[in-house]
């Protein structure tokens, strides 16, 4: 038993335990996704994350202990963004044709995720500082973040809701538009970026090729202009 303990004191001093335990879980995450024929709710970023969760409750590990191996991971999620341009190059005649009925999506889209988020807050008697770290919740992780610290926001907080936005945005996304007939996969997928970011994304891509290329432009468009609205919606809604 003591040598289980001294393996243990030993292998969680290594970022690398962390970042090892981050992969496995996801890899099992989307074993279990694909067993279920990507079934909305096994959500392989939902059960990642709560498997990863049980073992840092399991094993009293603290966050900035796990996140010294996670943040290699954190890393790739730029390079993983930027890599959303191929299928979008691949795809970009129908991008051209699409181009006006995006951007009138993507303004109505936005206002509508923020005022909403403002909105509920309010009527559910939350603090400011809630709301500030409610308002950009469905811009991607690192602009969210950014700009709940820019407006006085908690960004960790912020982080959190961003996590739950995208998930709970995969798993409704396809039922919902299955509901209401939309066959149209470019719309499919813009509404999922839009809204959910890039877990939305993921699950867009899963689903079709189209529908995750218009997911990713929607991911990227819609965290710069959150970016611009946030901060003036602000002004008018909640003071």
């Amino acid at each position: 038993m003591s040598t289980l303990v001294e393996l243990w004191v030993y292998l969680s001093g290594s970022p690398l335990l962390w970042l090892t335990a981050t992969l496995v879980a996801y890899l099992a995450a989307d074993a279990v996704s694909a067993a279920t024929k990507r079934h909305p709710l096994a959500n392989p970023v939902l059960i990642a994350v709560i498997l990863v969760s049980g073992i840092l409750v399991i094993t009293g590990t603290a966050y900035p202990a796990y996140f010294a191996g996670a943040q290699f991971v954190h890393f790739l999620l730029g390079p993983a963004t930027v890599a959303l341009a191929v299928p979008l190059f691949r795809h970009l005649p129908q991008v051209r044709r699409a181009l006006i009925p995006m951007l009138v999506a993507l303004i109505v889209g936005s206002l509508a995720a923020i005022i909403s988020a403002i909105v509920l807050a309010k009527l559910f008697g939350l603090d400011r500082m809630a709301m500030l770290a409610l308002a950009p919740k469905s811009a991607t992780a690192a602009i969210a973040m950014g700009i709940a610290e820019t407006i006085g926001g908690d960004p960790a907080l912020t982080a959190i809701l961003v996590v739950l936005t995208g998930i709970t945005g995969a798993i409704v996304v396809t039922p919902l538009m299955n509901l209401l007939r939309l066959k149209n996969y470019a719309a499919r997928g813009f509404a999922a970026g839009l809204t959910s970011h890039g877990i939305g994304a993921a699950r867009a891509f899963q689903v079709d090729p189209l529908a995750g290329t218009f997911a990713g432009i929607a991911l990227g468009l819609n965290g710069l202009l959150t970016a611009i609205l946030v901060p003036v919606v602000l002004k008018w809604v909640a003071d």
